[in-house]
C-alpha cells in the first residue's frame, strides 16, 4: 500500500550561469547617480524658478517622459533575443555589433536604464511637482496646497505608472527594434564625443 503513494522529491534549482558581479560597476553606478541626481535636480530647481507655469509643467511632463523612455529601453535590452542581430552582424548590418554588445551587457544596461535614470528621474518629477505646486500657490492664495499637491502628485505618479506599465508591452513587443534604434543612437553619439 505504501508503495503506491509517490514520494515527494525535492526540487533543485541552479543558478543560470553568470558571469561574476562586476564590483567596479557598483562603484560607477553609485558614483553616476549621484552625480547626476545632484545635476538634474540643481537644474530642474533652478529652471523651475525661472519660468512660468506652463513651461514648468512641461518640464516635469518631458521629466516623466524620460523616465518612461528609458524604461522602454531598459526592459527591451533585457529581454531581446540575440539571434537575430548575429544574423545581421553576419550580413555586416550596420550597428548589429552595437545592439549585441547591449544584450550581452543587458544586467549593466538595465542598472543604468530603469534604476539609474529611472529613478532619478522618479524623484527630480517629485521635487519638480512639489515646485509646480508652490508656484501655483504663490499665484493664487484661494487654493487648498493640501489639495493641490494631493492632485498633482498623484497625477504625476499615475502617469509614470501608468506610462511604465504600457511602455513594458511596447518593450517586450518591439524589443529588437527598439534595442537595434538604441545600437545606433549610441553609436552616433560615441561619434560626436570623439
Amino acid at each position: 500500500m505504501k508503495d503506491d503513494v509517490p514520494r515527494k522529491r525535492k526540487v533543485k534549482f541552479r543558478p543560470t550561469k553568470f558571469k561574476k558581479s562586476d564590483k567596479s560597476w557598483v562603484i560607477k553606478t553609485i558614483v553616476i547617480t549621484f552625480v547626476l541626481s545632484g545635476f538634474f535636480n540643481i537644474l530642474s530647481s533652478g529652471v523651475m524658478q525661472m519660468v512660468n507655469i506652463w513651461l514648468a509643467v512641461f518640464i516635469l511632463l518631458v521629466i516623466v517622459f524620460i523616465g518612461i523612455l528609458f524604461d522602454i529601453i531598459g526592459m527591451a535590452v533585457t529581454t531581446a533575443d540575440e539571434a537575430p542581430f548575429h544574423s545581421m552582424a553576419a550580413k555586416r548590418v550596420k550597428y548589429a555589433d552595437r545592439a549585441i554588445a547591449l544584450i550581452k551587457s543587458k544586467d549593466k544596461v538595465s542598472n543604468f536604464c530603469n534604476d539609474v535614470i529611472g529613478d532619478i528621474c522618479g524623484i527630480i518629477s517629485g521635487s519638480a511637482a512639489a515646485a509646480v505646486v508652490a508656484y501655483i500657490i504663490n499665484i493664487s492664495q484661494n487654493l487648498s496646497s493640501v489639495l493641490l499637491s494631493l492632485v498633482i502628485t498623484a497625477s504625476v505618479a499615475s502617469l509614470t505608472v501608468g506610462g511604465k506599465a504600457v511602455g513594458k508591452t511596447i518593450a517586450i513587443k518591439y524589443s529588437s527594434f527598439i534595442v537595434y534604434n538604441s545600437a545606433r543612437i549610441i553609436s552616433v553619439l560615441k561619434f560626436w564625443s570623439k
